[in-house]
């Protein structure tokens, strides 16, 4: 469905933040959404194809930041093996939930704690999923190029990303300011960051 700007969409788009917020997605109807903004559900219709497509506009371009965010730090680690300098801490999802997630925190409340029943619902699951088969094929290429990395099993590994990630998002879920969230950084940061250096042998 594509997006536009117009009034209509705009209103629509606001009464479906307001109502996804208060209702979460399970709860959320297209009538309430429709009284909202005064429309009819025919006039809705013509902006999305359904809830779905309705949430999935609102969450997904917070989504596809988080996704470049991810790539483009994958990246910064990756060059420098497969170029055979030697790697430098850069950055870590530490800086993505300061610079990102945090300043965004409704996007991401919406995303991860109002979106049970849709497909987003797993998402930080996902997520971690997704970070430990990069981590583990990242492992690989720092013992090849030489990295004494530990030998960690996956279930392990899993077991790291998945209350690493969980603690980042604490501060979403719960709707935080972000002052506050920005404040739990530093304890977080004090706590995980030395145990991955460690881990990949940095």
């Amino acid at each position: 469905m594509p997006r536009d700007k117009t009034i209509s969409h705009i209103k629509i788009m606001e009464a479906a933040r307001a109502e996804f917020l208060e209702m979460g997605y399970e709860k959320a109807s297209m009538r309430s959404i429709g009284d909202r903004c005064y429309m009819t559900a025919a006039g809705i219709y013509r902006h999305c194809k359904d809830k779905e497509d309705l949430f999935d506009q609102l969450v997904s371009p917070a989504v596809e930041k988080l996704n470049a965010w991810a790539k483009a730090h994958m990246m910064r680690y990756e060059e420098p093996v497969k170029k055979g300098r030697k790697i430098v801490w850069q950055d870590s999802n530490i800086d993505m939930m300061r610079e990102l997630v945090y300043p965004n925190m409704e996007d991401y409340h919406l995303l991860v704690a109002k979106s049970k029943g849709s497909k987003y619902e797993n998402f930080l699951h996902d997520m971690t999923e997704a970070a430990q088969n990069k981590l583990l094929a990242y492992f690989k290429e720092l013992r090849e190029a030489g990295y004494k990395v530990p030998e960690i099993a996956p279930p392990q590994i899993h077991l790291l990303l998945t209350a690493y990630i969980t603690a980042l998002f604490e501060p979403v879920v719960h709707n935080y300011s972000c002052e506050e969230a920005t404040d739990a950084l530093a304890t977080l940061e004090k706590f995980f960051l030395p145990g991955w250096k460690l881990v990949m042998g940095i």
